[in-house]
């Protein structure tokens, strides 16, 4: 069984308007374990590649990564620095369309996938703990987008 105490103290320990904070209790967190899978990342591997499709959403335990997208006017490509404790690929648990930007490490990471499908047969499963993670990831999202809009930043 997947041991997430690392990644529980980094999510609860991380103090920013777009934190992931499902309730959960100890419980809780046993019975998503089996659903996420940890990776190592290596400094500059892409977690995520822009225009890729997958429904993939990681939270990261340690390390930084760097979210940026390609194209567009100069200067205008870095969108966030996440640090341990921080999520990224939400939108992929809500919809198929292509990936909107790049993730990659800028340091050595552990992050915790969770595949869309996983999260299906979690919703078939432990339907109260797949509510209550995709009401965190959905509340992740909409703190995203507010924060994007107040600066005027153009959803891609």
């Amino acid at each position: 069984m997947n041991n997430l105490e690392d990644l529980k103290q980094a999510l609860l320990t991380l103090n920013s308007e777009d934190a992931f904070r499902p309730r959960f209790n100890n419980d809780h967190w046993r019975m998503l374990a089996p659903y996420l899978t940890r990776q190592e990342v290596r400094a500059g591997e892409m977690l995520i590649k822009q225009g890729d499709r997958d429904r993939t959403m990681f939270l990261l335990e340690r390390g930084s990564l760097h979210v940026f997208v390609s194209g567009g006017p100069p200067g205008a490509s870095r969108i966030a620095i996440l640090r341990a404790g921080s999520v990224v690929g939400e939108p992929g648990l809500f919809h198929d369309g292509p990936r909107m930007a790049n993730v990659e490490a800028m340091m050595p990471c552990v992050v915790w996938a969770l595949l869309g499908q996983r999260l299906e047969e979690m919703v078939q499963r432990i339907p109260l703990v797949a509510y209550e993670f995709v009401r965190a990831a959905g509340t992740v999202m909409s703190a995203r987008m507010r924060a994007n809009m107040s600066r005027h930043v153009p959803l891609p």
